[in-house]
């Protein structure tokens, strides 16, 4: 039996995947996004340990809202440093026939090695994935999240490869993320994937300033402002293939 560390559980997420879904926020991250909004979610042993039984046995009395295309959405915090968990968990929905679903930033993985077997029979146990794309530049990811890009392409490709369907979000932070040209380059990236269901404009907001605050952390991009309402219809368009 597997214990997993997590942050939060919400009952009734409208955000998180298609229908109304349960959402497991798991703790632990090592991602640093400048404009990250759970920074309380950063360390795995801030959360509390639960079995797997302990998650269903919150969530199954919720099912009764889901409707057909609600169900599970396991977020972070990032999940998939907790794979061993999150197998365990997506195998008790799959006995009770629920749709699953992962929101990851994709930092953990690889296609070498035990992970990676791992992580192939997770994927037998997802329906779903949202992907983050950070940003289409290496430097540019560098900056933003304290990590390089190149395992995480090599992600989209082999979800990709195996047709994992896959909605993807793109935070738009102005100054950050929100060139012509970085979005032009990322429009052409995902027009690449041919399993791409949807994509998802995230605007910027900077409403964890005060979560900042009292865990004493310095706010990393105090003076950047969410992007209007034209600048996020902007981006969309040069983002979003034909479906």
């Amino acid at each position: 039996m597997n214990y997993g560390f997590v942050h939060k559980l919400e009952s009734f997420g409208a955000v998180d995947g298609p229908g109304v879904r349960f959402v497991v926020f798991l703790a632990g991250c090592s991602m640093r996004c400048l404009y990250c909004h759970n920074p309380d979610a950063w360390k795995m042993e801030s959360g509390y340990r639960m079995t797997a039984d302990d998650v269903m046995a919150e969530a199954l009395p919720c099912s009764c809202y889901w409707g057909k295309d609600g169900g599970i959405t396991v977020s972070g915090g990032e999940p998939l440093l907790q794979i061993d968990f999150l197998t365990e968990l997506f195998s008790r929905c799959h006995e009770h026939g629920i749709n699953t679903c992962i929101d990851t930033a994709g930092g953990p993985f690889t296609d070498k090695g035990p992970w990676f077997e791992k992580f192939q029979t997770l994927m037998k146990l997802t329906d779903l994935l949202l992907v983050d794309v950070k940003h289409i530049d290496q430097e540019a990811h560098i900056h933003l999240t304290g990590q390089g890009r190149e395992n995480i392409c090599c992600m989209f490709r082999y979800l990709d490869k195996i047709q994992k369907p896959v909605w993807i979000r793109y935070v738009l932070v102005p100054g950050l993320t929100d060139s012509t040209d970085c979005l032009y380059r990322t429009g052409k990236f995902i027009r690449s994937l041919s399993n791409v269901k949807k994509v998802e404009v995230l605007p910027y907001h900077d409403m964890a300033v005060s979560k900042y605050r009292e865990l004493g952390i310095e706010y990393p991009i105090p003076d950047i402002k969410p992007p209007s309402h034209e600048e996020v219809v902007r981006a969309s368009e040069l983002l979003t293939p034909t479906f």
